[in-house]
């Protein structure tokens, strides 16, 4: 891990970039995560020859189908363009003609349906191809009655936000389902990071929603990467407004941009077999010795509480929350942005609710945990 440590640091220097140290998980602002020895192991071998790209889709689709228990799956780059590319499947069908119009969808099946306490930053996901988004219930929740009454003529689906099952009043993913196929209709997933405990992934994928998200950053995969799975049918028709479907089938999908290599596609494989293998016991584990690291550095400061956030039965990581007596928004703001421009740079997660900040172990690298735990100290001693 040193050798490649220091390699990054030369190759970011060779273009005057500055190096941080990730504090705030697996997000895309910062590269989403770093590929284990047997995942760049495994790009690296691709990448010595070429092989035609619609076969290493689709039997790569075929492994990970075996893997999550779905009729069908396939790499797309992230998550965001799975839910795309699945939408698009959902409005067009199997249909030539309708595929190579979005995202002009006008005439077609077009209506998308997500309940109003749901609406998030990435549901624009329904409109890029063509979908016209339609809110179900209010702010205080979404009824099953409410929901079912929704469904019309126009309606291509229902998109359900997995991470979204917490708030109140919010219909669980089983319920859906359920309204969905009473109905005849189609429930696509956003379950970008369900993918802890397995049990958990692999219950959200075999729920019966007909198309299921993952973005593969999450599995230790390239930050430009994410799975597409479920009903056969519809991955093929996602495959079509793909740019492999574009390439090889000829056909006119809006997906034509969302393009991946044979390295990307190996390596989403390769990560996600790692990931349902792994000892999970000792990545917690791993995370619990980082934070009390922290914890016990920060111990002199009667200002600061330090307390871990998790639920084991829903997240893949354990969260440091330190909550500032006294520090309203402005202040915790500051906070991080000091931290954020000094040097080293931490980068920290903005989550500032309650007066806290958290501080997320899962990404920090061999050495930085005592160096994060020591900056805190400075500048929380302020």
């Amino acid at each position: 891990m040193a050798t490649g440590t220091t390699a990054s640091k030369d190759i970011y220097q060779d273009f005057g970039i500055k190096r941080v140290i990730n504090a705030m998980g697996h997000v895309t602002l910062l590269g989403g995560s770093v590929l284990s020895p047997a995942v760049q192991a495994a790009m690296e071998a691709a990448n010595q020859g070429f092989a035609p790209l619609e076969e290493v889709i689709d039997k790569t689709g075929s492994a990970i189908a075996g893997m999550v228990g779905t009729e069908s799956a396939m790499v797309t780059s992230g998550c965001f363009a799975a839910l795309v590319q699945g939408i698009a499947a959902l409005i067009t069908g199997n249909d030539p003609v309708a595929i190579g119009r979005l995202p002009d969808s006008s005439g077609m099946k077009n209506e998308i349906l997500i309940q109003k306490r749901q609406r998030y930053h990435y549901d624009r996901c329904i409109t890029v191809p063509g979908g016209r988004m339609v809110e179900v219930g209010d702010e205080t929740g979404t009824t099953a009655a409410q929901l079912e009454a929704a469904i019309g003529p126009k309606t291509a689906g229902i998109l359900h936000y997995a991470r979204g099952e917490v708030m109140p009043g919010v219909l669980q993913l089983a319920d859906v389902v359920a309204v969905a196929k009473r109905k005849g209709t189609r429930v696509i997933v956003d379950a970008a990071s369900e993918i802890y405990p397995i049990t958990r992934m692999h219950y959200v994928a075999q729920s019966g929603a007909d198309l299921v998200c993952f973005g593969a950053k999450y599995l230790g995969a390239q930050n430009s990467a994410g799975i597409l799975c479920g009903d056969a049918d519809l991955v093929r028709v996602a495959k079509l407004h793909s740019f492999i479907g574009y390439e090889a089938q000829r056909s006119r999908g809006m997906g034509r941009g969302f393009k991946l290599d044979r390295q990307e596609v190996i390596g989403v494989t390769v990560a996600l077999r790692e990931w349902l293998a792994m000892d999970h016991e000792e990545r917690i584990q791993q995370q619990v010795d980082r934070i009390a690291i922290i914890t016990d550095r920060l111990a002199d400061l009667p200002h600061i509480q330090t307390e871990e956030a998790w639920n084991p039965e829903r997240e893949a990581w354990i969260q440091l929350q330190l909550t500032v007596n006294g520090a309203d928004d402005t202040k915790l703001d500051a906070i991080c942005q000091e931290l954020r421009n000094g040097e080293p740079s931490i980068w920290l997660r903005p989550t500032f609710e309650g007066g806290k900040i958290a501080v997320m172990v899962n990404t920090l690298q061999e050495g930085e945990t005592e160096i994060v735990a020591q900056r805190l100290h400075e500048v929380l001693s302020r």
